[in-house]
């Protein structure tokens, strides 16, 4: 079963809000397996006044975010009953490798895939692509806690 998600559901998850929710809509989910997203990137975004403002490019560690933001959605999406409602929190980021920068009018797109959980740790394979081509990837790791 393949799950969609707009903004409205998303914000049902994930406690994140304008400037900092950096998924914008869900386009595929399957739970426990994988979920694509979507992060439309716009000159309008707060950090491109600061961040290299002659040539602006999203900051990978808000690309690292997105895809963040993505595990906690493939976490709440496959967590059993006694796990709903939780918040996942970042607990780590390995092996993140970037190919190239992403610009304004970008179409940011964010894999996450489960690879596995031991109590309260989950771990994903992330990777983001625009128009088909390798931006950035990295191995995740998120920990549900009870708010």
């Amino acid at each position: 079963m393949s799950v969609k998600l707009d903004i409205l559901q998303i914000q049902e998850f994930l406690p994140h809000r304008y400037p900092f929710l950096l998924v914008d809509k869900v386009i595929e989910c399957e739970p426990g397996v994988r979920l694509v997203g979507v992060k439309n990137v716009t000159y309008n975004e707060p950090f491109f006044q600061g961040h290299f403002p002659q040539k602006p490019i999203m900051p990978g560690v808000l690309i690292l975010e997105a895809l963040a933001q993505a595990t906690g959605l493939l976490a709440s999406e496959t967590a059993p009953d006694e796990l709903v409602g939780m918040i996942y929190y970042l607990a780590s980021i390995d092996k993140a490798k970037f190919k190239r920068p992403v610009v304004p009018g970008d179409q940011l797109m964010l894999e996450v895939k489960f690879l596995k959980s031991k109590r309260n740790i989950w771990a994903f394979d992330c990777r983001a692509e625009v128009d088909g081509e390798f931006v950035a990837s990295a191995e995740i790791r998120c920990a549900a806690v009870v708010e």
